[in-house]
């Protein structure tokens, strides 16, 4: 499948956002999405067999891992700021919070350096530098595509 096609279907993907809202729908459409971005970053590393049966598993674990911290302990954070006001937290609560989000933010910087060091047996530093530009460039055009859908 070429980078054209896999556009052209992720467009159709963000357009159905405004009819599904249901949890089926979203976790299919949520599958279909890393199977664009698995097909993105395999095509933009140029992934051999071998390493691409030693890199999926790697890469796999270190996205549940940020899905978690996020889901976890971020949203949580945010989701009690969301339900306070702020004009109601005192100055030792906001700075509970925010020292909350900062170890947060530190575990997920801590993961991203554990999982480049482990790729570093796995691929060429080259092929990691451009793992982050491909990762860049799926979610640039992703955003891109879901803007050009919402001015239309």
């Amino acid at each position: 499948m070429n980078i054209k096609n896999i556009f052209k279907l992720l467009i159709v993907l963000i357009s159905v956002n405004a009819i599904a809202q249901d949890g089926p729908f979203i976790r299919k459409k949520k599958e279909q999405l890393k199977s664009l971005k698995v097909a993105f970053i395999t095509s933009e590393l140029s992934l051999t067999s071998e390493e691409a049966a030693k890199f999926w598993p790697l890469y796999n674990a270190y996205e549940q891992k940020q899905q978690d911290i996020r889901k976890e302990k971020l949203k949580g954070y945010l989701d009690r700021m969301d339900q306070e006001s702020f004009d109601n937290l005192s100055d030792k609560e906001a700075a509970t919070i925010l020292t909350n989000i900062e170890n947060s933010e530190d575990e997920l910087h801590q993961a991203k350096k554990k999982f480049v060091a482990s790729l570093k047996g796995v691929i060429s530093p080259l092929k990691i530098l451009k793992l982050k530009k491909a990762e860049e460039n799926f979610n640039r055009k992703l955003l891109q595509q879901y803007r050009n859908k919402k001015n239309k």
